[in-house]
Parts: structure tokens; C-alpha cells; sequence
């Protein structure tokens, strides 16, 4: 589980040039921006994630001018505070991710040992703005416990990780910003998820319904699980007019597809089986990237990160996801073994 606040050391102290009263420490594989003389190598300090969403306490104000966010209303129901948002900001030249405070931000009592998750203690959220009209439609429930949840952990936060799976290959696809999608077929029920919801399938008004509607996805899953004989689940991004701005520029919604996962044996799908079957059954995947053979540190694979869109070369790309070609568990994530590196190109034009 992402911890947006948590106790870290200080790892290095740089100057940056033509900069007089600000300097970057190193937390993590995070480069942060502090006051020239706040933090030392060696001292223990809290770091917050970009997204956090910090309360409005005494000690936050000086976050008032540059990052305050109303509180966002809709119905006549407060569906997210107001608070100091978090996020990637260039000053000087120097991309900061980040924040850091000394130890004395915490509560009497507040545990200070590394890695202690203080969100809590601080009152943090994550910033997440609610879905827009035409994907806010009828539920059923939560997303289902059958099949695994999208959400890959940044690669800034595995340094260690990254030392121990050094010389395998892994795969690179580019991470598209869009809406995170699920369709499945369970025992003969078909059903449409958000990244956290069960949606009603019979309901027209959500963008999800109409594109599972006019890709015929509930048809495309039962020939699949009669010719293979597994029940079928796919994942990807929703993309085009009415999400996240269309960045691509498409002209009608989209899908591209990432996972396949089969409910029956509770898997993952092989990546190069995985993509011979979605491109049998007409499904877009994500783009595919030349793969690497990990050897590379934080700063090196953010910098792979960066370039344009294969789906629209004026735009950024958002990032890139890494995955060996064959499943595999990573105790440090408690998961599939999937991470990924996000353009501070991107951030910095579209994380508004």
C-alpha cells in the first residue's frame, strides 16, 4: 500500500547552480528541493509523496499561495476536502518531487522509526479528484476480490528492488493516461469495472458501458473462454473525448488493453501469450516499447521515461510500465512483479 507520508533519511545533499537559497536532497530515488541548510546526509526526516493532499493546519499555510485546492462539491455533497496539494514543480531548473519536514510536523508520540507510515498522524489524503459526468454512472459494489486491482508502484520507492532483478529482461509499454478499465466474464456473468467500482452494465449513460457496448466485449470474452476454456477478465485504459482532457486527441473513446487474466486458475497471462490471444480477438493493447535488460538505476529508467506519445507524437508520453515476460511475484510489492517510471515532462505541463 503507497505511503503518502513516511519517515526516510536524507541520502545526499547537492547544490543546484545559480541557486543561492535552495538546494535538492535525495530521499529515496526522489530528488526534492529544501531550503539550503535545512537537512543534512544521515537526518531522519518526513517525506511526502507528490499527490498528497495536506490539511489545512498552521504548520501548511506557507503551502497556501502555490498549492491550495478548494474542496470539490458535487450533488451538494463534499466528495474531497480542501487542503495543499503536492506536486512536481520545477524551481531553478531543478525537477522536485516531493516534500520534506523535520521530524517536529508530528504529533507527541508519532513513531519515527524509517519506512513508519505517518499519513494518518499528519492527516494526509491522497488528491483524487472525483470521475467526470459521463463516468459517474449506477453501481453495483465494489470492484470484485476476484480479480487483481491496476495500480503500479513508482519506481523511485525500489531502489532495492531494482539491484536484485539487475541483468533480467523486461518488457516496456508506455503508460497511457486514461481511465482504468475491466471487463470479465465469470460464470457466465459478464461485468464492467472502474479502477475501484462495479459498474451497471445496463446503464447507457457511462462512457464504459457505451464502449463495451460498441466493441461488443461481452461477445468477444465468451468466444474467447469457449475456444481456451478459462474464464476471462481483460484490463487497460479507456482513452478519447471526455477523459483526462483527450491528450491524444482521438476522435471517439478507446481501449487498450494491458492484462489478461485468467479468473479460473486466479493468473496473469504470459506477456507473449497474453498478446497473440487480445490481437486474435481484436483487442488494442497498449503500445510496446523495445524491451531492456534491467540494469539501471532510478534517475536512469525516469529518463527512459521521457519522450513523446505513440498515439499522438506532439504530446508527452505519460511514463513507461516494466514487466518481465513471464509473471512473476515480488515479495517487496506483495504482487505481480510491475513497476513504472513517470515523465516529470509530463507532470510538469498536464499535473495541474
Amino acid at each position: 500500500m503507497r505511503k503518502l507520508a513516511s519517515i526516510q533519511t536524507v541520502n545526499a545533499v547537492e547544490p543546484i547552480p545559480n541557486a543561492d537559497a535552495i538546494e535538492r536532497v535525495r530521499v529515496l530515488g526522489w530528488w526534492v528541493v529544501v531550503k539550503k541548510g535545512e537537512f543534512a546526509v544521515g537526518d531522519r526526516i518526513v517525506y511526502c509523496e507528490i499527490d498528497s493532499l495536506l490539511p489545512e493546519r498552521p504548520e501548511f499555510e506557507f503551502l497556501r499561495k502555490n498549492c491550495f485546492k478548494a474542496a470539490i462539491v458535487q450533488g451538494g455533497n463534499e466528495v474531497q476536502r480542501a487542503g495543499f496539494r503536492i506536486k512536481t514543480v520545477r524551481l531553478r531548473g531543478q525537477v522536485s518531487q516531493g516534500i520534506c519536514f523535520p521530524l517536529a510536523v508530528l504529533p507527541p508520540g508519532t513513531p519515527t522509526d524509517e519506512w513508519a507510515d505517518v499519513t494518518e498522524a499528519l492527516g494526509i489524503i491522497k488528491h483524487d479528484p472525483p470521475p467526470p459526468a459521463n463516468m459517474a454512472g449506477s453501481v453495483k459494489g465494489n470492484f470484485p476480490s476476484f480479480i487483481p486491482k491496476t495500480d503500479e508502484t513508482r519506481v523511485q520507492v525500489l531502489e532495492a528492488m531494482l539491484l536484485r532483478h539487475a541483468g533480467k529482461v523486461f518488457n516496456v509499454t508506455e503508460k497511457l493516461d486514461g481511465s482504468s478499465f475491466t471487463a470479465f466474464l465469470r460464470d457466465g456473468t459478464f461485468g464492467i469495472c472502474s479502477r475501484n467500482l462495479l459498474l451497471d452494465e445496463s446503464d447507457d449513460t457511462h462512457l464504459f458501458v457505451q464502449l463495451s457496448k460498441r466493441l461488443e466485449l461481452g461477445a468477444t470474452l465468451v468466444r474467447l473462454r469457449d475456444k481456451y476454456g478459462f474464464d476471462p477478465a481483460i484490463q487497460g485504459e479507456v482513452l478519447g473525448p471526455g477523459v483526462q482532457g483527450n491528450k491524444y486527441g482521438l476522435r471517439e473513446a478507446e481501449l487498450r488493453v494491458f492484462n489478461l487474466f485468467d479468473i479460473s486458475a486466479s493468473r496473469l497471462i504470459d506477456l507473449d501469450r497474453a498478446l497473440e490471444l487480445l490481437r486474435e480477438f481484436r483487442l488494442e493493447v497498449v503500445p510496446q516499447l523495445e524491451p531492456i535488460t534491467l540494469g539501471h538505476g532510478v534517475d536512469d529508467l525516469i529518463r527512459l521515461s521521457e519522450g513523446v506519445s505513440v498515439l499522438n507524437p506532439k504530446v508527452q508520453r505519460e511514463g513507461i510500465v516494466l514487466r518481465p515476460t513471464v509473471e512473476e511475484f515480488e515479495p517487496e510489492l506483495g504482487g505481480r512483479l510491475s513497476f513504472k517510471a513517470i515523465n516529470p515532462q509530463f507532470l510538469l505541463k498536464y499535473d495541474e
